[in-house]
């Protein structure tokens, strides 16, 4: 099975694509500064400064869909004017940039999101985060639709990319971990959180988001399938009924053991660097076994274990 061509990433996922609003989208710029003020004119972070949140806001973060989304900012204040931080959605990374994706790819513009790990926020820390990229006819281009140019020194609209950048992939980061050139407890939610959103497992678990989102499958970061269901994280979650939900659906992977979790994380952020460098064979191969894999792509249920409180299997299949 091939990998997603240019052309599919001009293409609106079922998470990316605006529904109704499509005409709206249709009118909004491109510019990536633009884009920028859109998206955070749209989201508040849920978490991120602390915010006072309005009982609405309290259930925002689990709208996957970007229609979802703007439903709500519409429900609140105009689309096209400004509005309060009580009338945002709260939401994270990963909404701002589905927004940016939602604009883009209406304007047929390639784009697509990735997972990984800001260097940018705290001093040492590699913190989970969720960026897009855009083609500009020769090249993908990175950018972090979240950030203001003035606050930072590196180009927030087409930032370096490698090991080295200041965002590195969750491929990069756990061969780099693997090697034992990066230190596993720099990596997560936050320093001062607890171990089972940082640390060595979490990079892990990112590795299989990061090919999920690669892919045009742009799920929520607390949406868990395949073999992060039998991780610990999960059998500890929610008092244990969370293996219980697991159980009863029926989901697949829960079975997969630590060391084979380890080696399919291997082969998949291999592939992932090798994509990234341009190699065609690569991406088809990762394309293949992420598609014939029953483990390693979400099927039409996912185990949700949000922020908010919620936890539960989500049927995807019924939005």
């Amino acid at each position: 099975m091939p990998a997603p061509t240019l052309f599919d990433y001009t293409d609106h996922s079922p998470y990316s694509n605006p529904g109704n609003h499509a005409g709206y989208f249709a009118e909004l710029s491109t510019d990536p500064e633009a884009l920028h003020r859109f998206a955070c004119t749209a989201v508040v972070h849920y978490r991120a400064g602390g915010p006072a949140l309005t009982e609405a806001q309290k259930a925002d973060p689990d709208r996957r869909w970007l229609s979802s989304i703007l439903d709500a900012a519409e429900s609140r204040a105009p689309l096209d004017g400004p509005r309060t931080q009580a009338q945002q959605v709260a939401g994270c990374c990963r909404d701002h940039t589905l927004l940016t994706l939602g604009v883009l790819r209406t304007h047929d513009v390639p784009a697509r999101s990735r997972i990984g790990f800001a260097t940018y926020f705290t001093p040492g820390w590699h913190a989970d985060h969720v960026v897009g990229e855009r083609w500009d006819g020769s090249r993908w281009v990175r950018y972090d639709p979240e950030l203001d140019q003035a606050d930072f020194d590196f180009d927030v609209h087409d930032m370096p990319t490698g090991p080295a950048s200041p965002f590195v992939t969750a491929a990069e980061a756990w061969l780099a971990i693997r090697a034992g050139t990066a230190d596993p407890a720099t990596f997560g939610v936050g320093p001062d959180l607890p171990e089972d959103v940082r640390g060595r497992d979490f990079v892990r678990s990112y590795v299989l988001y990061e090919v999920a989102h690669r892919h045009r499958d742009e799920l929520l970061l607390w949406d868990l399938w395949g073999p992060q269901l039998g991780t610990r994280f999960v059998r500890e979650a929610a008092g244990g009924q969370a293996a219980a939900w697991v159980r009863d659906a029926g989901l697949p992977g829960a079975d997969m053991s630590d060391a084979e979790f380890d080696a399919v994380a291997d082969e998949l952020a291999y592939l992932l660097v090798a994509a990234d460098a341009g190699d065609g064979e690569a991406a088809d191969q990762l394309a293949e076994l992420y598609r014939e894999d029953a483990r390693l792509h979400p099927g039409e249920r996912v185990l949700t274990l949000s922020p908010t409180g919620h936890g539960g299997v989500t049927d995807l299949a019924a939005r």
